[in-house]
């Protein structure tokens, strides 16, 4: 009796393993099945949308191309009219504490790529808040946001209502020589722009002050040489930049050993260009070396680098052979303003803005008249219909602005009076520009 069941259970164990084979195999083929239809078909159900990591060396093609910044401008700039491409080159300025018709006409029907304010434009804190916020809600059907500017340098050019932190000058910070002083000027500059709603600072001032009878920079200069120049300028670049304000180095090639205001008339600097490699643009290109975004070319007749007399502003040998092929700066390049003396006394805004373009600059400030504004904007859009300027040459530039637009991650998001109240002149504000007082 023993042995006959101890039989039956011997036979019953084999059968459980053999069982066992044969479901392990089904499992292992159903596997092996599944395995090559996901891989051969990336929509069988269940399967997940989320792209897998590809292990070192191999690929899969589920594995979806992330594109790079480069790419996704290059598909947004695709995308636009020409009349869009044409308006986000232009920045403009206009007149009282709102926005005018002319100015919601030109952010609406224009699409322009920024605006700048001045003390015209400014009264108080919540005057200030409510025009920016107005200013991008216009922007609200364009395809980018705003650039919302000023000429914001601390010392005697500072654009804010009076809550905002009193810096000395430039040149008075420059005595102390401290580039960590002037990292956390430039942090306050950036905080309390972007408070008010800003996101664009023409600042910082990386000219030398080397001729006394320079009126137009002046002590908005760091100083009369070089190695302070631009350790502070590149400083307070960054600092600005720390608080997600595009920071624009001025004036390139250097404006300080000009003895003409250029507000007035056209100045004339006779240096070779190995006088300025060894002086006039070290902080230029200290600042390209460390990631300067955006530069503004001054309008500067040099001779002795364009036999063809135009300003550097204009001037294909400064901007694209200097700035951009030799030194090799990669951003955002925009002239000052066309309605200065020293090209309106010898240009029209509309020749200029053409003329700029062709030089290859990226944006024109317009900073005053409507006229001359949808003149600058007319005549590029006249010179790319007629062959003059190619709509390749057009695209060039705005792939740069909508590149730094993106970087920065822009947008046209209201801001709030409580954040002006929380961070505008506060004591930590306060603080830093007294270290920067010389006592």
């Amino acid at each position: 009796m023993h042995g006959k069941h101890y039989k039956k259970r011997n036979f019953s164990g084999k059968a459980i393993i053999i069982l066992i084979v044969i479901i392990a195999a089904s499992i292992i083929s159903a596997a092996i099945a599944y395995t090559y239809a996901v891989k051969n078909n990336p929509q069988v159900p269940g399967q997940s949308d989320t792209p897998t990591v590809p292990s070192e060396g191999g690929n899969t093609a589920e594995n979806k191309h992330q594109p790079t910044a480069e790419e996704e401008a290059d598909k947004l700039v695709s995308g636009m009219s020409l009349e869009e491409k044409i308006g986000q080159m232009v920045i403009i300025g206009f007149k009282g504490y709102d926005a005018d018709a002319n100015t919601a006409s030109l952010i609406e029907d224009k699409h322009i790529g920024g605006i700048i304010l001045f003390e015209r434009n400014i009264e108080n804190d919540k005057q200030l808040v409510d025009l920016n916020n107005q200013l991008k809600s216009l922007n609200k059907d364009n395809k980018l946001p705003l650039f919302i500017s000023a000429d914001h340098e601390g010392g005697r050019i500072a654009r804010l209502p009076a809550r905002a932190t009193d810096f000395p000058s430039n040149l008075t910070i420059g005595k102390k020589n401290s580039s960590d002083l002037s990292y956390q000027v430039g942090q306050v500059l950036g905080s309390e722009m972007a408070a008010y709603g800003f996101n664009l600072d023409f600042a910082p001032v990386a000219d030398i002050f080397s001729n006394p009878k320079n009126t137009v920079i002046g002590d908005r200069s760091f100083g009369k040489d070089p190695d302070t120049v631009s350790g502070l300028a590149v400083a307070t670049m960054k600092g600005i930049k720390s608080q997600g304000v595009v920071p624009v180095v001025k004036h390139f090639p250097g404006h300080g050993d000009t003895a003409v205001d250029s507000h007035v008339d056209l100045p004339v600097s006779y240096k070779s260009m190995k006088q300025l490699k060894s002086f006039e643009l070290l902080p230029f290109e200290s600042a390209i070396d460390q990631g300067a975004d955006m530069m503004m070319v001054a309008h500067i007749k040099l001779p002795e680098i364009d036999k063809t007399g135009l300003p550097a502003s204009l001037s294909h040998a400064v901007i694209t052979g200097l700035l951009r092929d030799d030194l090799g700066f990669k951003g955002v390049v925009i002239t000052d303003d066309l309605e200065m003396g020293a090209i309106a006394k010898h240009y029209g805004t509309g020749d200029a803005a053409v003329k700029a373009v062709e030089a290859g600059a990226d944006m024109v400030l317009v900073c005053h008249t409507y006229e001359s504004q949808t003149e600058a904007i007319d005549a590029i859009a006249k010179a790319v219909k007629n062959g003059q300027i190619s709509e390749e040459r057009i695209d060039e530039s705005v792939k740069h602005i909508v590149m730094l637009k993106q970087k920065y991650k822009l947008s046209d998001k209201p801001v709030n009076l409580s954040g002006v109240e929380e961070t505008v002149g506060s004591e930590k504000h306060q603080s830093i520009a007294d270290k920067a007082r010389v006592k």
